[in-house]
């Protein structure tokens, strides 16, 4: 997020400090707002330079949509790919272990996951066309570590295919809901985050997991 001493104008501020100040008040515009809602003039404003400026540095709205975007995303898979890697143990990923990544990956720029995830983005832009790449690797990686997870269960094959992909969709809304606590939470760190969600995990598991057989069905507790 851009600092108040980001507001003193250009003169006398190097060129990349600018550019960083610009990146951070227009992530949180286009996280915040949606493409299509996100106004020039406010992260101008809010970093106290002339939207003359902002095109000069990233040129049109979509090339700096771009600019943020790429960083959130290059972050975000590598967060991802580190902490569902396989290393030939045949041990699932760990949830926490991933949610912890993401949470360091993205703090600083907390409203860049709805960058990566926001559907107003310009179907025919770089912006969406990058976003759509990104979004695919990560949700690749989370269809394998959710058949990992899953593959232990005794269900059959069939079932447990399905029951991964229910898994894949639903991690991905768990996180989106997780990160937009987290923007409301700004005091909270990536590993207070991470232990939160521990806690979540277990009292989840010890809610539910007596309460219904692999079936399906009800059992009693």
């Amino acid at each position: 997020m851009a600092s108040p001493s980001s507001r003193t104008g250009t003169k006398g501020v190097p060129r990349a400090v600018r550019e960083r100040q610009i990146l951070d008040a227009a992530t949180e515009e286009f996280g915040r707002r949606g493409y299509a809602a996100a106004s020039l003039a406010a992260v101008a404003g809010r970093v106290g330079v002339t939207k003359t400026l902002l095109h000069q540095y990233f040129g049109a709205k979509q090339d700096l949509c771009l600019a943020c975007l790429v960083p959130v995303g290059d972050r975000v898979l590598e967060a991802v790919r580190t902490a569902t890697a396989d290393h030939g143990d045949g041990a699932p990923p760990d949830p926490v272990r991933v949610l912890h990544g993401l949470f360091t990956a993205l703090e600083g720029c907390r409203e860049g996951w709805f960058v990566l995830y926001d559907p107003a983005l310009p179907a025919d832009g770089e912006a969406a066309r990058r976003a759509r790449r990104y979004r695919a690797e990560i949700d690749r990686l989370a269809a394998a570590g959710a058949a990992r997870l899953v593959g232990a269960s005794a269900a059959p094959q069939a079932e447990a295919a399905l029951d991964a992909d229910a898994l894949t969709y639903a991690w991905r809304g768990v996180v989106t809901a997780l990160v937009r606590w987290w923007i409301k939470h700004p005091g909270q760190s990536p590993e207070q985050m991470a232990r939160r969600c521990a806690r979540l995990f277990a009292a989840a598991g010890a809610v539910f997991a007596p309460g219904v057989d692999q079936e399906g069905s009800a059992t009693p507790r």
